[in-house]
């Protein structure tokens, strides 16, 4: 497994592929999080982590520079799936593929779209349990009234993405 941190609009990120595709995207990488987060996704994955920003990276890399640039509007990449399963990675994988740049879904409407009308909530546990945070954009998922609802990233990285987007408004100050 290699891993990266790089900078984004919303603070460092650390990013992590295997030979299947970026496999995980972790926030406010600090150098808390780069002395942890590495070994505790290899683990998981039963690999061994190694620190590089070229190879399965740089693809990763230059998308998200390109998100963050306002060039990007769809990730094209492959994705590696091992760090969820079950519902979680069918919210996910319909997340990734039905919820275009500067739209929002709401948690009940995504539930739906999976077959499962009345799990809002455990759509919410899936978007908090997202391996890979803004390529597959949970900041996209929102509270049928029209709430921000939860993020793992923070409430202000989610508006930053939404405002990046286009969905919300630029602060007037």
């Amino acid at each position: 497994m290699e891993w990266a941190v790089v900078s984004g609009g919303i603070g460092p990120l650390l990013l992590a592929a295997t030979a299947d595709g970026l496999v995980g995207v972790v926030f406010h990488a600090g150098e808390e999080v780069r002395r942890e987060a590495p070994g505790r996704i290899a683990a998981r994955l039963g690999a061994e982590p190694v620190e590089t920003a070229t190879g399965r990276l740089a693809e990763p890399i230059r998308m998200l520079e390109a998100y963050f640039a306002g060039r990007l509007r769809e990730f094209r990449l492959p994705l590696d799936w091992s760090l969820t399963s079950g519902f979680n990675r069918q919210v996910l994988r319909e997340l990734a593929s039905g919820v275009p740049y500067g739209t929002v879904v709401g948690y009940g409407e995504l539930a739906a779209r999976v077959g499962q009308p009345g799990a809002a909530q455990a759509v919410g546990a899936a978007m908090g349990a997202n391996p890979l945070p803004v390529v597959v954009p949970c900041h996209r998922v929102v509270e049928a009234d029209g709430g921000l609802g939860g993020f793992g990233g923070g409430l202000e990285t989610k508006r930053r993405l939404l405002v990046l987007e286009g969905v919300l408004p630029e602060p007037l100050f």
